[in-house]
C-alpha cells in the first residue's frame, strides 16, 4: 500500500466516492418507487402477478456490462453519460424489489382488508396505514440485498467510463500498480456496510411496533 499515492490522491478519491454513491443509491430509490408502483398493481390484480414475477426474473438475469452498453441506443444518450448507469441500476434494483414488495402487501390477510373496507378505508389509505406497514420487513429485505448489489455493480460501469470506485480498479489494472484498486475495493466494501447498517436502522426506525413484539 502506498500511502504516498493516498494522500496526494485524496481528492480523486473523494470524488469518486462522491460519484459511486450517487450512481448506487439514486437508483435504488427509483426503483423502490417503481417496485412500489408495480406491487401494488400486481396485488391489486392478481392474474398481473405471475407475469411481473417472471419479467423481473428476465431483467435481472441480462449481465450488466451489457446492458449499460446497449442503454445509449435505447434512450438516445452518449456511451459516457451517466444516465445510463442510473437506468441500468434502476432496472435491476426495480426487478430485485418488485416481488419483495408484492409479497410483502399481500401479507395482509383477508380479514384485515374486509376490516379496512368496512371502517371506509379507500385503496390508497389501506395501502398506506396497513399494507406498507405490515409488507416493512420484506421490502427492507430486498432493499438491503439491492442496495449492496448496487454498489457492486457501479463499479462496472467503470468500463464504459462511468464507475465510481471502480476507476480506481481499472488504474490498478492498467498502470499495474494495486494501491487504486485496494482503495477501491475497501472503500466498496465499507460503502456497502454502512449502506446496509444504515437501512437496518431506518427498518428499526419505522417499524417500532416489532422491537415491541421482541
Amino acid at each position: 500500500m502506498d500511502w504516498e499515492w493516498i494522500s496526494s490522491n485524496t481528492g480523486e478519491i473523494g470524488g469518486l466516492l462522491g460519484d459511486h454513491i450517487y450512481l448506487a443509491i439514486v437508483p435504488i430509490v427509483a426503483g423502490l418507487v417503481v417496485a412500489l408502483v408495480v406491487g401494488a398493481l400486481g396485488v391489486r390484480f392478481p392474474r398481473l402477478y405471475p407475469p411481473i414475477v417472471a419479467l423481473s426474473s428476465t431483467f435481472y438475469t441480462i449481465p450488466s456490462l451489457a446492458l449499460f452498453v446497449i442503454m445509449p441506443g435505447l434512450i438516445s444518450t452518449q456511451i459516457l453519460d451517466p444516465i445510463n448507469v442510473i437506468i441500468a441500476l434502476t432496472i435491476y434494483s426495480a426487478s430485485l424489489l418488485v416481488r419483495n414488495v408484492m409479497d410483502g402487501l399481500r401479507a395482509t390477510s383477508p380479514e384485515v382488508r374486509q376490516s379496512a373496507l368496512s371502517m371506509g378505508y379507500t385503496p390508497i389509505r389501506q395501502l398506506w396505514e396497513i399494507d406498507l406497514p405490515i409488507a416493512m420487513p420484506l421490502v427492507f429485505a430486498g432493499l438491503r440485498v439491492a442496495t449492496v448489489a448496487n454498489i457492486s455493480m457501479v463499479s462496472v460501469g467503470a468500463l464504459i467510463g462511468v464507475g465510481g470506485l471502480g476507476e480506481l480498479f481499472t488504474q490498478g489494472f492498467q498502470r499495474r500498480f494495486y494501491t487504486p484498486l485496494l482503495v477501491g475495493l475497501v472503500l466498496s466494501v465499507l460503502l456497502a456496510l454502512l449502506a446496509d447498517a444504515l437501512l437496518v436502522l431506518l427498518q428499526r426506525w419505522l417499524t417500532p411496533w416489532a422491537r415491541l413484539v421482541r
